[in-house]
């Protein structure tokens, strides 16, 4: 995955020194729309930088976590822990209402969801236990937290994936339009 991430940012970064080519060529011709979009630019660098570091530091964190509790025992390569479609835990709340309780009696897992088609060919949810920490009385105060944790740093990058995606798609869309004006 690192690899393909890496081949993105080059890709992003040749895309970028060909569109500020373009621009100083067509630097002569400038008009207020041309220099809001230049702007804009310079504003999105400025915030994708800020949100790399919260990503790159996010990501860390998980990779902690995922050794830390385990998870390599049942998903043993890290960056394929991602191709899941969502993450919950199982006997720990995570709705505003009722965060971080546990519920009496039952079993606390993480349980990792993804669509597998079934034998008509129609895709099911399927779920996969990533890990397996007891019941609900006997988990400590620290372990649940940081079952708490992997789960929600797990779905903040999988957001930054989701909008990697869009933004991905929507550059591709602005370099189409740049080169049929």
């Amino acid at each position: 995955m690192s690899s393909s991430l890496d081949k993105l940012k080059a890709l992003t970064s040749r895309l970028d020194e060909k569109i500020e080519e373009k621009e100083k060529k067509n630097i002569k011709v400038s008009s207020p729309v041309q220099e809001i979009k230049t702007s804009e630019k310079k504003h999105t660098k400025i915030t994708e930088t800020n949100t790399d570091n919260v990503r790159s530091e996010n990501i860390i964190r998980v990779k902690q976590l995922y050794e830390k509790l385990k998870i390599f025992e049942k998903s043993p390569d890290f960056d394929q822990v991602f191709i899941y479609k969502a993450m919950n835990i199982s006997g720990i709340g995570l709705k505003e209402e009722d965060f971080a309780q546990v519920r009496e009696g039952k079993y606390i897992q993480i349980i990792a969801i993804t669509y597998e088609p079934d034998k008509n060919g129609k895709k099911k949810a399927k779920n996969i236990s990533l890990g397996y920490f007891g019941k609900a009385e006997t988990l400590e105060n620290t372990l649940k937290n940081e079952i708490i944790e992997f789960v929600l740093r797990w779905r903040y990058e999988k957001a930054f994936q989701n909008v990697q995606h869009y933004k991905d798609l929507i550059d591709r869309v602005e370099v189409s339009s740049d080169t049929l004006f």
